[in-house]
Formats: C-alpha cells, structure tokens, sequence
C-alpha cells in the first residue's frame, strides 16, 4: 500500500538518494556530453550535394530522434529497432548509431554500416566497444562522456543540424529545463510543494493512465509508462485517444460520495496524467477533450502535467524529467 507520509520522511528519501541524485544530474549530463562533441559537432558541413539518400538510426533513443525529425527532416528517416540494418540500406544512406550500456542492437547496425560502406555518426565513448566495432574510414564519432539516451540524442540531433537534416537543438536550453524540473521536484520540497511528489501520491494505489496529444508528448507518455510500470509492479497504460477512451469509458464509474471504508472499491482504480508541452494544434485539443470528457464522465481522477518552457526537446526533456521523479517517489512511497 502507498504511504504518503513517507514521501516526506528522511529515511525513506535517503534511501532513494541515489536515484534522485542521477535524475538531478540529468541537466549537467547534457551540458558535459555536448561539450564532449562540440569540436566535432562543429567540423561537420552542410552541403546539398552530399546530402544522404535516407537516414537510419539505431539504439534505443532512436524512437526520440524520429519523433523530432520525421516531420521536418527533408530525406526519409528510419528508426530501426535492429539487428542490422534495413535491406536497401547501402552506401548512399547515413547511419546514426547511438550508443547505450545494453546496445547490443546499436553494436549489429553498426558492424553492418561498415561491412555495407554507409557513412556513419557514431555518438558512443571514444573508448566502448561500439566505437571499436564501428570504426571505418566513412564514420564520424561524436564522443560523451557518459551512456545517457537523452544527451546522446542532443548531440545526434545537433550533428544533424549541422548536416542539414534537422532543426538546431539548444543543449544548454535542454539543460536549463532539467534544471529547473531538478530544482522543483527536490526531496528537500515537502508534499505541499513538490509536484511531483503530488504526482506520486495521486498515482499511489490506481492503474495509470498517461496520454501525450503531441507527437513528443506522445513519447514522453510511453516514458512514463515504463518508468510507472517498472517501479510499482502495476499495470500502466500509455494510448493513443482512441483507446484510452475506450479504456475510461469501460471502467466502473466512480461514486464520489462512497465511504472507502464502508464501499472499497474492487482492485485499482484508473488515474489519468495528461501531458501539455504546449503544442496548440487543433487535433490535439480535440483528442485532449474527448479523453478528458471520458475521464469526467466515469468519475475517473486525473492530473494534467505541463512542461517547461522552451524548444520542443526542451518541453520534451521536462516531461520526461518529471515523469522520472514521480516513478521515484511512488517507489518512496510503496516502500520500495
């Protein structure tokens, strides 16, 4: 059972420290890991003539690069969850191979670039064993100092940009948002004033429901899910509108006016956490009040989460930071 007043006990958050201390260094990852790859960022030209036929991407932040890319990139973009690489892949297509602790997918795209002659932006540590495997005359590494997905999307993207494949991402921007997400979700913030611990306790004993109405929100959604799922051993759902409706709908309708003493409710019951990274398009107002409207009409809780402002990875990195710590404070609170 969740426990609220763990969230503010000291025992209980030091305990939980060191995944609090790495969800606060999140910021100053990015800062170091662009630093690490500015010189060559930088090396990288824009030409037109040279522009690849298609763009592949492989590792597991692939999915953020294609989330960023596919509406603006102006060659085809694949995210390719591995091994490998796509058949018609070859020479004329640039590989984007994004290092991870586990990327053993990452590591097969990789030998495959190189057997196939595709250029190749490798963003791994200089010394890991991606970067031994991917080694060619046609690849670029893009060294970090450190494994995380996020920060090795920065840097992707950024190369990218340089290339004239994708819009320019602020990495200080990026940094400044986890900061500031760092800085309002701290242990040293009580249950009063920490929005994420709010968070955690609003989401205690239900099944989560996430929904993201833009197509990074949609992302960070599917991120909190997993971050959810992962810590509470519970079932979380992150949908499209169409079937979180169809979930809200299905779901017994709640009495406000029940004793939850006297009437306890059979199993968990369904929490909704709505994303805002304040995209303000027509369908994603639209989807937005067909879920809430079927939260409201079932008596269902719900929450709504904003982002910090800025860029869209800026927005996109805030969400997924606050999600982070939310999934650590339910885990404070379920005693985990």
């Amino acid at each position: 059972m969740f426990d609220d007043a763990l969230l503010d006990d000291e025992g209980a958050l030091t305990r939980a420290d060191p995944v609090l201390r790495e969800l606060a260094q999140s910021g100053a990852r990015v800062r170091m890991d662009t630093h690490t790859a500015a010189e060559v960022v930088a090396s990288l030209a824009h030409d037109d003539d040279q522009r690849p036929r298609a763009v592949v991407a492989a590792g597991p932040a692939a999915r953020l690069l294609r989330a960023v890319l596919e509406p603006v990139c102006p060659v085809p973009f694949v995210a390719w969850p591995g091994p490998g690489l796509p058949g018609w892949a070859g020479n004329l297509d640039l590989v984007v191979a994004l290092g991870a602790p586990d990327g053993q997918a990452a590591h097969s795209t990789a030998a495959e670039a190189v057997r196939r002659g595709c250029p190749m932006l490798l963003v791994t540590a200089a010394t890991s064993p991606l970067a031994e495997v991917g080694a060619s005359r046609w690849t670029t590494l893009l060294p970090t100092a450190t494994s995380d997905g996020l920060t090795s999307s920065v840097v992707a993207l950024q190369a990218l940009a340089a290339l004239g494949l994708a819009p320019a991402v602020d990495a200080d921007e990026v940094a400044a948002a986890l900061d500031t997400v760092a800085v309002e979700c701290s242990p040293f913030h009580d249950l009063g004033s920490n929005r994420a611990k709010q968070l955690a306790s609003g989401l205690g004993d239900t099944v989560p429901l996430v929904w993201g109405g833009s197509v990074l929100a949609a992302r960070a959604a599917r991120r909190w899910a997993e971050g959810l799922r992962r810590v509470s051993a519970r079932p979380a759902l992150a949908a499209e509108a169409d079937d979180l409706v169809a979930v809200l709908q299905a779901s017994p309708r709640r009495d406000v006016f029940a004793d939850p003493f006297e009437d306890p409710v059979e199993g968990a019951s369904p929490y909704l956490v709505l994303l805002d990274d304040q995209v303000d398009a027509p369908t994603v107002r639209v989807d937005r009040g067909r879920v809430l409207g079927a939260a409201q009409s079932q008596g269902v809780r719900h929450d709504e989460v904003a982002s910090v402002g800025g860029g869209e990875v800026a927005r996109y990195a805030s969400l997924v930071a606050i999600g982070g710590y939310a999934a650590a404070y339910l885990a404070v609170g379920l005693g985990r």
